[in-house]
């Protein structure tokens, strides 16, 4: 008889794992540290009981008696479960794998995945190529670390999969492959999930562990990290940004096709858009899953996600911008190279980064407002070098960015940390912010 799988986690790539295996005949053992009572009273319906916080002796037993362990993406590698199923040489087998194996198997053959990997900018990409395979006549899903888990989307009536891998996906990969992946930045990140920097970078490689000659994989000028691993990617290579293959010249996006898009068609062009536009245009490109035409309609038409750089409203030639999707150092340096006077709000729960490095771009803030639990963390980052004003609430927050800000300035809130020490997420910490910002304009109009 086939021993169960052992699922560990149960949020939303749990869940998914665990009715994608039930609809394959595959029977389950279900563990996690917690649980709520709406996710138990859902896993009743399907005649699953869970084990909760199980001790150790319990946990050996669960694992001894799987045919793998398949960890949900929020189980850390320093976990109990993961020590536990390497010691006993069970295969540790996340959402991509599984989804991966099945599809591979696919009677009619797999249909084509791309795939992006990074530390910042992954989401954003991800939805550009999902874009552009659409205007390629694609029906095509973003999936992974999205609100659709890989091993979901596989039962929809689907084409092609943008897949957006993080490294707590790829960290146990063994067998998932895309036909063209792309690796944006490396930096400091999830140390409070991985055990180091070394098994972070190690978790990203592994995206090209699988690569076949024909696939397609791509890096980002300048990214050193990401440059070393291509280097030794067994199949194409394509290098975006600077004197790369996919650049820009004379403000056109160009790659080895030719001319792809203006930079002046797209809505927004800092930057991180145009990098990111360029890794797009070269996964679904080289992947022969579009043209560049079809590249430039849909890149013409994007309108990046919420929170992202998001413009929220100009007053008295102030602008405002909502980018709570910035939880690393890493990525509130890449908003801040996008403008040149700003006052920085910024703070929140540290994630075991350095917070000095938001300093790194430094010429380009004016003032500094720090909120949340590393607000002094913050104004020790900035002491002798900017202003500092601390804010206990948003609402100081943006009174205070109000105060110093004067016409040319943008007020940028790039927070650098997380947002669960005042909000639930960072899309309620961004949404208050705009709200409050609205507020204020209005009432200062009035």
């Amino acid at each position: 008889m086939t021993q169960p799988v052992l699922v560990y986690g149960v949020g939303v790539a749990g869940i998914a794992t665990i009715n994608f295996l039930l609809r394959r005949n595959i029977d389950v053992i279900v563990a996690d540290d917690r649980i709520n009572e709406a996710r138990q009273a859902e896993l009743r319906k399907l005649g699953i009981d869970v084990v909760i916080a199980p001790v150790s002796h319990e946990l050996r037993d669960l694992v001894d008696h799987s045919q793998y362990v398949a960890p949900a993406p929020g189980i850390p590698e320093s976990h109990p479960v993961i020590k536990a199923a390497l010691s006993q040489q069970k295969s540790l087998k996340t959402e991509l794998d599984i989804a991966y194996e099945w599809e591979a198997e696919r009677v009619g053959g797999a249909r084509p995945m791309v795939a992006v990997t990074g530390t910042d900018g992954k989401t954003t990409t991800v939805l550009m190529a999902e874009a552009i395979l659409q205007a390629a006549g694609r029906k095509t899903i973003a999936c992974g670390n999205t609100e659709i888990p890989l091993v979901e989307a596989l039962d929809m009536n689907v084409d092609s999969f943008v897949v957006e891998a993080t490294s707590f996906r790829l960290a146990f990969i063994e067998s998932f492959r895309a036909e063209a992946s792309a690796w944006l930045n490396f930096d400091s990140d999830h140390l409070d999930w991985h055990e180091s920097m070394s098994t972070y970078e190690a978790a990203k490689a592994r995206l090209w562990r699988n690569v076949r000659p024909t696939d397609i994989a791509i890096g980002v000028s300048g990214e050193l990290a990401v440059l070393k691993h291509l280097q030794n990617a067994q199949c194409r290579r394509r290098v975006v940004g600077g004197s790369g293959d996919y650049r820009v010249h004379e403000a056109m996006l160009v790659g080895p096709q030719g001319e792809i898009v203006s930079t002046s068609d797209l809505r927004r062009a800092l930057p991180h858009d145009v990098s990111n536009a360029l890794v797009a245009s070269a996964l679904c490109v080289e992947a022969g899953l579009a043209t560049t035409t079809q590249a430039a309609m849909a890149l013409s038409n994007f309108v990046a996600p919420h929170h992202r750089i998001e413009f929220i409203a100009e007053s008295k030639g102030v602008r405002w911008f909502d980018d709570s999707k910035a939880t690393t150092p890493h990525a509130v340096e890449t908003a801040l190279r996008g403008f040149e006077s700003v006052v920085l709000i910024a703070g929140g729960r540290n994630k075991d980064l350095d917070l000095a490095q938001i300093a790194s771009e430094s010429g380009r803030i004016k003032s500094v407002v720090a909120i949340g639990e590393s607000a002094e963390m913050i104004a020790q980052v900035f002491a002798g070098k900017k202003p500092v004003a601390i804010a206990s609430s948003m609402q100081e927050a943006v009174e205070q960015a109000a105060r110093v800000s004067v016409a040319g300035d943008v007020v940028l809130l790039s927070p650098g940390c997380a947002s669960f020490d005042w909000y639930g997420g960072y899309a309620e910490r961004g949404d208050h912010f705009a709200g409050l910002v609205r507020q204020f304009i209005s009432e200062d109009r009035s």
